[in-house]
This record gives C-alpha cells, sequence and structure tokens, in this order.
C-alpha cells in the first residue's frame, strides 16, 4: 500500500525527521490561508497523487503570494497528472500539499528497502539527490552508498555516522544527519514498511536538515496491525479493479492483454499465464481466488473480470487440493445465473472430485470450452480469440 506525500513526512516526522511546514489543502481557498498560516513569502504547491516524477509533469508549482498558492491549486484540483510513473492514464489530482519554500544547499538520496537475497534491510544513499535511483545508478554509481542492516540487530549508531560520512555531510551535522537516517529506519521496521524514499533529503541555507519529499510503501499482510497506518488508504489512487478484488479477499493484478483468468493458487496462476503467452496470447490479468475458493468467491471472481472491457476470452483453471472442483463448478453455474458473459468460457478442472465437477458444469445450460490440460486450456483461449 501506498500512502500520500504528506502523510508521509507526518509519520517521518513522528520519528524525529525534520519536515518543512506545511499543511493540506482541498480548495483554493483553503490553500491561500494555509499559506498565510504557514507564513514566509514563498511556497510550493504540491500535487498529492501516488506517484515520483510529479515536478516534469507540471504537478509543483513555485508561488511568491498567497494568491498565487491559490491559483496553483485551482490550477491542480481535479486535473489528470500524467507521469512516468503512473502510465498514459495518469492519476486524479484530489488534495494539494502546500509547503514552505526551502533554500537548498545541498541534495542528497536516501532509501530503505527489503533486500530479499540477504534477508536484510538495505540502506542506500547518494551524494546526487532529486534524482530518480535508477538515474543515479546509470549516470554515477560511484555515487551510491549501501549499507546492510541485519533485522535481528537493526541500525546501529555507527552504521548511520557511517552513511552520514559518506555523503560528505559537515561534521557539525553528522549527529543531526545520524537522527534522521535512523528516524527513517525506525519508521520502515516499527511500521511494516517496504519502502521509504526521502529524495531529495537537503541541507538549507539556515543548516537544516529536511525530508523534502517522501514516499512510502506498506507490507498489504501487515496492514491488520497496523491501524494507524491502513487508515491512510487512499482509493482513488488505486485501480479500481484491484480495490474491488482486494476489498473481497481477492488477488487480483491488472495486466495488458485479453484473456482474463480465474485461478486458484498464485504458482499455478504464474503458469497459466507462462502458457498463454507460449500460445501465443497475453493474460488480462493475474486473479488467483485462493485455496478457498469457494461458489461466492468464484461468482466474486466473475463479476470482477467482466468490469474488464479489455477481456475477449475467460479461463477457469481450478486444481483442487483442499479445495473441490464440485464447489467451483457450482460456484461457476451460479456465476454464470447472475451474470451475462458475452466472450468465449474456457473451463479447465483438475484435483479433488474433478469428475462430479465436469458432470455439473455439463448438466448446466453454461456455453464453455471444455479443457483437459493446463497446454490444452491456453491453446482453447487463444483459439477463442479468433
Amino acid at each position: 500500500m501506498d500512502i500520500h506525500e504528506y502523510q508521509a513526512k507526518k509519520i517521518l516526522s513522528d520519528f524525529g525527521v525534520t519536515i518543512p511546514r506545511g499543511g493540506i489543502a482541498y480548495s483554493p481557498e483553503n490553500a491561500e490561508n494555509k499559506a498565510r498560516e504557514i507564513g514566509g513569502n514563498k511556497w510550493v504547491v504540491k500535487a498529492q497523487v501516488h506517484s515520483g516524477a510529479r515536478g516534469k509533469a507540471g504537478g509543483i508549482i513555485v508561488c511568491d503570494t498567497p494568491l498565487a498558492v491559490a491559483q496553483a491549486t485551482d490550477k491542480l484540483l481535479g486535473k489528470k497528472l500524467v507521469t512516468n510513473q503512473t502510465g498514459p492514464e495518469g492519476k486524479i489530482v484530489n488534495r494539494i500539499y502546500i509547503e514552505e519554500a526551502t533554500e537548498i544547499k545541498r541534495e542528497l538520496y536516501l532509501g530503505l528497502v527489503f533486500d530479499r537475497s540477504s534477508e536484510s534491510i538495505m540502506v542506500v544513499a547518494s551524494t546526487e539527490g532529486g534524482m530518480s535511483v535508477e538515474e543515479i545508478a546509470k549516470k554515477k554509481p560511484e555515487s551510491i552508498i549501501r549499507s546492510k542492516i541485519e533485522v535481528a540487530v537493526g541500525m546501529q549508531q555507527f552504521q548511520a555516522r557511517e552513511i552520514a560520512f559518506g555523503l560528505g555531510i559537515e561534521p557539525e551535522l553528522i549527529r543531526r544527519a545520524s537522527e534522521t537516517i535512523i528516524g527513517c529506519y525506525r519508521a520502515f521496521s516499527e511500521l511494516d514498511a517496504t519502502m521509504v524514499e526521502v529524495n531529495p533529503l537537503v541541507i538549507s541555507n539556515q543548516d537544516q536538515i529536511l525530508a523534502l519529499d517522501c514516499k512510502m510503501s506498506f507490507d498489504n499482510n501487515a496492514l491488520f496491525r497496523r491501524n494507524q497506518v491502513s487508515e491512510l488508504r487512499d482509493k482513488t489512487q488505486e485501480n479500481t479493479n484491484e480495490v474491488y478484488a482486494s476489498d473481497r479477499g481477492l488477488n487480483y493484478v491488472t495486466l495488458d492483454g485479453n484473456i482474463g483468468n480465474i485461478i486458484n493458487g498464485a504458482g499455478l496462476a504464474m503458469a497459466s499465464m507462462d502458457m498463454i503467452k507460449l500460445a501465443g496470447g497475453e493474460p488480462a490479468n493475474f486473479l488467483d481466488v485462493g485455496g478457498g475458493a469457494t461458489p461466492e468467491k468464484i461468482v466474486k471472481a466473475f463479476k470482477l473480470i467482466s468490469m474488464d472491457e479489455k477481456v475477449k476470452v475467460i479461463l477457469v483453471n481450478i486444481f483442487a487440493g483442499i479445495n473441490r472442483c464440485d464447489w467451483v463448478a457450482e460456484g461457476i453455474v451460479q456465476a454464470l445465473e447472475k451474470i451475462e458473459i458475452k466472450v468465449p468460457l474456457v473451463i479447465r478442472l483438475a484435483g479433488t472430485n474433478v469428475e462430479k465437477g465436469n458432470e455439473i458444469l455439463k448438466k448446466s445450460n453454461i456455453n464453455y470450452i471444455e479443457a483437459n490440460t493446463l497446454e490444452d486450456a491456453a491453446n482453447k483461449a487463444v483459439k477463442a480469440l479468433g
């Protein structure tokens, strides 16, 4: 789960990281009042969407007067912001963050992610802030500093100081820089984050160390124990179908193809998508209904698939272990009694009670193409495209 910049900054602030003064606004009038409340003579108006590269897309505007802040807010609210991370569909701006402008002396990069190969937390830092880490790695790989943090031990003071010295921070600011790095680490580890990125982390002309921009992502599987984080979710920034799926206990990812998939088990889903591509087709989604593929879940899955206009064929591929094929077959029949499917339907059942499941399907009035193996199902789905 991703959150907005202003939400991430509030979290980091709670862990001792210094941020510029700012506030959220939902209207031009609100933004103008917020600028006066913050004070100063220059403000930055920032569109709040779940994406980086907002500045290049016109989503960040520097203003010299509160009236200009209101005008910039009016320009951005309701706008579809298209960045290199959102794709051509873009994201709608529904809220604006007003922040005091900072006089910058130096821009740095600081990021924390899981390194699954070493089963540790990796801190990545660079003297080249303001660019994406991919650009930094390409243009100035020698500027990147990496520090591996053992999860069982946690970040130690000496590691934070080593990173600060590696960034060339002045001796009198080392202590504050170390506190900032450790604050970011604590937010990462104590809130089950999967990423914390401060870019840029700046040293101001007043020798303050500030998180000028920040992104945070969290482990969806840990949200049940992090209510303060789960409440920050903004569903308007997420794919509509993926929100529908997650709210109903389905694992769903939108893809670019035209063959919709209803499959139980992530491994089988991945294998099915590979087989579809080998057969010359393209999957439209990853949809795992899980081991407990009850009739109710199958109905929800069909409803979800039918919401995707790209889908021209539906492939149901179920291997029943703990589950039962007859339950799945009943769910398919129930779904097609409630939902009109206007595209070809390929069904392959295997495993527990497969004979009973196939019998239920054959006795029903549904129109479908039967498949016996995974390869057979993929080939028939591609052929059904016409």
